[in-house]
């Protein structure tokens, strides 16, 4: 035996033992998960148990990467350990997760950074769906987009929040790199037509100028659907859609990073029906009207200002005699702070309805 296979030996045999305490130490975990929904179900009686606490989830995310020392980088671990606590919930319940359909979208792509694999991913067929799944109780929770950072946000999902009684109990950041999609063994001079999301094409804009300024652009419902549509196709469509799309319809990149903007992200929100208590790094969204008056929107942001409360996101629409406003900013609606904020906007405006605080996104 050379000198090589010794050493690696010794490293091989060191790995073992590690693989074998690790897996006590997962299998260990799992029954304090059981302990914890027997704990639940015992002192809450009739009460409706809640297993996933968000602010806990994120507590335990950010405790692994402050403790983390390397060589694996900090989101890394963060990930194995989200893929752990996923497999453990399943163990006390399974969470049944609604998102924008069909499989393969980048609002599955978000449903599973943030819950993990072992959640139970439900495709539907419009953000409406998920947020009337969710208040049913069909579904735990519901992953929809709220923004972008070249389209802005998206205010279909805005107005679903004036419509329903939902929380919003967290939220994803997912960067989004879209590809140029073909059928198996496709060709890109044969493609006339292009279909995607309405957002998505305009996201790759400049780059189907330049490469395909004849193709027609179709959009469709979603990505996935543009995918999905690519089985059926006589080799004369491409789709623009994720790895995800491209690995689940078993479609050839033909191009890939097509986007005009390297470091495009999308931002979800994750919708449930539970309030979310302070994870001590938190975000909290509102809704308010006003009415059309000068000042309206000095007069709301104010209290902001003045009780030093940083806002992240601000978008207006109008309506009748009036506007609505969006707003998302940091803290937790139990601050005392952002307590007087939200008394002093409300006395201040027409309406305020609040969407929920919640942790800022970890991954």
């Amino acid at each position: 035996m050379s000198d090589q296979e010794k050493e690696l030996g010794v490293l091989r045999q060191q790995i073992d033992s590690i693989d074998k305490q690790i897996h006590e130490l997962l299998n260990k975990r799992a029954g304090c998960a059981q302990q914890v929904a027997e704990v639940k179900l015992k002192h809450q009686g009739n009460e409706e148990v809640v297993f996933y606490r968000p602010e806990r989830e994120a507590q335990v995310l950010r405790r692994v990467m402050e403790r983390n020392q390397g060589p694996l980088p900090d989101k890394d671990v963060a990930r194995l350990f989200r893929e752990v606590m996923s497999v453990c919930l399943a163990l006390e319940e399974p969470m049944r997760v609604a998102f924008l359909g069909p499989a393969g979208t980048f609002t599955q792509q978000a449903a599973l950074k943030h819950f993990g694999q072992s959640a139970v991913s439900v495709p539907l067929t419009s953000v409406s769906d998920v947020f009337r799944e969710v208040q049913s109780g069909n579904a735990h929770y519901g992953v929809v987009p709220i923004e972008n950072s070249s389209e802005g946000v998206v205010n279909h999902t805005l107005d679903l929040f004036k419509r329903y009684d939902l929380s919003i109990c967290g939220e994803v950041e997912l960067p989004i790199h879209q590809h140029l999609l073909v059928a198996a063994g496709g060709d890109r001079s044969q493609i006339k037509r292009v279909v995607a999301h309405n957002h998505s094409l305009a996201q790759c804009r400049g780059w189907l100028d330049s490469n395909l300024p004849d193709a027609e652009r179709v959009a469709v419902s979603s990505n996935g659907e543009a995918a999905r549509m690519l089985a059926d196709s006589d080799g004369s469509m491409a789709a623009i859609a994720g790895d995800a799309a491209a690995d689940l319809y078993q479609l050839d990149v033909i191009e890939r990073n097509v986007e005009d903007q390297p470091d495009n992200r999308t931002r979800f929100l994750i919708v449930g029906t539970q309030d979310v208590e302070s994870s001590g790094l938190d975000k909290t969204s509102i809704l308010v009207s006003t009415r059309n008056k000068p000042g309206a929107l000095y007069q709301l942001l104010e209290p902001f200002y003045r009780h030093q409360i940083s806002l992240t996101r601000v978008e207006t629409r109008s309506l009748n005699n009036g506007c609505m406003f969006y707003i998302d900013f940091e803290g937790h609606s139990s601050d005392e702070n952002v307590q007087k904020v939200l008394d002093e906007v409300t006395a201040g405006s027409e309406m305020l309805k609040l969407l929920g605080s919640y942790p800022c996104a970890v991954l």
